[in-house]
């Protein structure tokens, strides 16, 4: 691109076509027609030797390429946690797109690591986690458990008399983890990468809602780590976190919270005894895509032991200017080029306040006892305390519930997805955009029961 060709028409241009996407998400349907996905086919071209017209690549960009999406940032989009962007957190990343700054040091990015650390500090009150705790952005719960239980790995070696960022695993005092017998796949992953196994874990029972069982934790000494959840990724279950720590704590044991969605709970007045005993724990991972429904990709880790995140994730180098009076953020993340995940998130914190978000939260809840209430009366099987805002639902075998997944997700009007929960095949709604209103969730009931019923 020629560096002297103006660039507000092309961006004028993007912006104008980005609103009149938004503005249809209301109204298409919500899976991308077969017709639209073999429009991908467009893209599908020898790499241009000569530089060609920007203009023209955005539009086929948005020609061939929009039609294809799935609408997750509209209205009726329940297949995965996923909130839509709020309108001031889409514009906030839209700036600090333009900023383009790479936010790993503050001397070289002050308003962006600085917009950052205020970010913390509110988030750190909004969830009633303690004040002091460390925290870092990054791309999702999945790195933010990753960040969590490499702090937790050096935490409880550190104890142990064993340096582990200086000398590894080899040779190190064995760490036992313990977990629940649903544990989220991003939490083994993460177990994974860091060394101490995908499989090496002893697991704890659950009950009928996917809550670890408390009573079932193994005996503990020496470095242990306990994975506990906010927020069971099919029902919404939250572990016993209070008596966990109770147990655990003694010992010296680590209790880490892998609360994706549920640590949001804490927002919430009205959900906030569900969240018992989360500030006792010593480490907890969200995403403030779900349920703050700012843009991807952006996930949170907060730890309480602030030294043991940073002797896990601190860079330096003699080009880099890392002294400074405040947070580097690379110090507290995998990455040290990283965007400004930040700003947006401080623009959801500012203009909502922490009414807007209780609200927002309370009422995508009061959504999915909607759902469960209106399904259920329809004859439909609601399998799960909906205690949050996820809901199973059952149409009858296996193979019936498949068939009518597929059926609503053809049709067009909503979107939800398939699981398999405690060995039964079931519908899972996830109510977290800020744009559901009741009325979505009513013309969702209408065409899922539609759907439902026209199958044989």
């Amino acid at each position: 691109m020629n560096p002297e060709m103006p660039l507000n028409p092309l961006l004028a241009d993007a912006s104008a076509r980005a609103i009149r996407y938004i503005d249809g998400l209301g109204t298409r349907p919500v899976a991308p027609t077969p017709a639209a996905v073999n429009g991908l086919s467009a893209f599908d071209e020898s790499l241009p030797d000569k530089p060609s017209d920007p203009a023209e690549t955005l539009r086929l960009l948005d020609d061939a390429g929009s039609p294809a999406t799935t609408a997750m940032a509209g209205p009726r989009f329940f297949g995965f946690v996923i909130g839509g962007s709020l309108p001031v957190t889409l514009a906030a990343n839209w700036l600090a797109g333009a900023w383009d700054q790479n936010t790993g040091l503050f001397r070289p990015t002050p308003a962006t690591s600085f917009i950052e650390q205020v970010a913390l500090r509110w988030l750190l009150e909004l969830l009633q986690l303690p004040s002091d705790c460390a925290g870092s952005f990054v791309t999702g719960a999945t790195v933010a458990n990753l960040c969590c239980l490499a702090a937790a790995r050096n935490g409880v070696l550190k104890r142990a008399g064993w340096d582990v960022e200086g000398k590894g695993l080899f040779g190190a005092p064995s760490i036992t983890v313990v977990v629940g017998d649903e544990i989220h796949p991003s939490v083994s992953k993460a177990l994974g990468v860091l060394g101490m196994g995908r499989n090496r874990v002893v697991r704890v029972p659950v009950d009928g809602q996917g809550r670890m069982r408390a009573d079932h934790l193994p005996p503990m000494s020496g470095p242990t780590i306990v994975c506990t959840q906010a927020g069971n990724v099919n029902t919404g279950a939250f572990d016993p976190i209070e008596v966990i720590c109770k147990q655990a704590h003694p010992s010296g044991a680590w209790v880490h919270v892998d609360g994706a969605f549920g640590l949001w709970a804490a927002a919430a007045p009205s959900l906030r005894g569900l969240a018992a005993g989360l500030a006792e724990a010593d480490s907890w991972a969200t995403d403030a895509h779900k349920w703050l429904n700012v843009p991807y990709d952006c996930g949170l880790a907060f730890v309480r032991d602030h030294s043991a995140l940073k002797a896990a994730m601190a860079i330096s180098a003699e080009y880099l200017p890392t002294q400074s009076e405040f947070r580097n953020p690379s110090d507290f993340t995998p990455e040290l080029s990283r965007r400004a995940r930040g700003v947006e998130v401080w623009a959801a914190l500012r203009s909502l306040g922490k009414q807007g978000i209780a609200e927002m939260i309370e009422r995508n809840c009061a959504q999915a006892r909607r759902f469960a209430a209106k399904l259920g009366a329809a004859g439909f099987e609601i399998l799960n305390e909906v205690v949050l805002n996820q809901v199973l639902v059952s149409f009858g075998d296996a193979a019936k519930t498949a068939r009518t997944i597929q059926a609503i997700q053809d049709e067009g009007t909503c979107w939800c997805g398939i699981t398999v929960w405690q060995g039964k095949t079931a519908m899972r709604i996830s109510v977290s955009s800020w744009a559901t209103t009741d009325a979505d969730v009513d013309r969702s009931v209408e065409a899922i029961v539609n759907s439902a019923k026209g199958l044989p």
